[in-house]
């Protein structure tokens, strides 16, 4: 789950697993990124970064985020809202979470997974 397409935080993160994307497709793991923004927006930030994994939308108020609570008050500046939360899940091939990235370093998630995996 992630904010939103096409800014600093969430470029760096995209960009980090497209560009550990050959690791990611070596060893049949499949990448997704979850956010509010529409398919538009989505096909833009796909294009512009030339990302190689599927993109989802989750419209307000965000069902899917809110089941694996990622979607909740926020603060920012001072100002609270609610939003999409930065996580991250790996979950295996039977549908069941193995990890939970509730702290997310935007520009080496991707990095931190093949290293708990022991894919690095």
């Amino acid at each position: 789950f992630y904010p939103k397409d096409d800014t600093p935080g969430c470029t760096k993160e995209a960009c980090n697993f497209r560009d550990h994307w050959h690791l990611f497709e070596k060893h049949g793991i499949h990448v997704l990124g979850i956010s509010k923004d529409g398919e538009n927006s989505h096909s833009k930030f796909i294009k512009k970064y030339e990302l190689p994994f599927i993109l989802l939308t989750d419209k307000e108020p965000c069902p899917v985020a809110t089941s694996y609570e990622s979607y909740g008050m926020k603060k920012f500046m001072g100002r609270e809202y609610m939003g999409m939360m930065r996580h991250t899940f790996v979950i295996d091939t039977e549908g069941k979470i193995e990890i939970i990235y509730r702290k997310v370093k935007a520009d080496s998630m991707a990095n931190q997974i093949l290293k708990d995996l022991s894919l690095d």
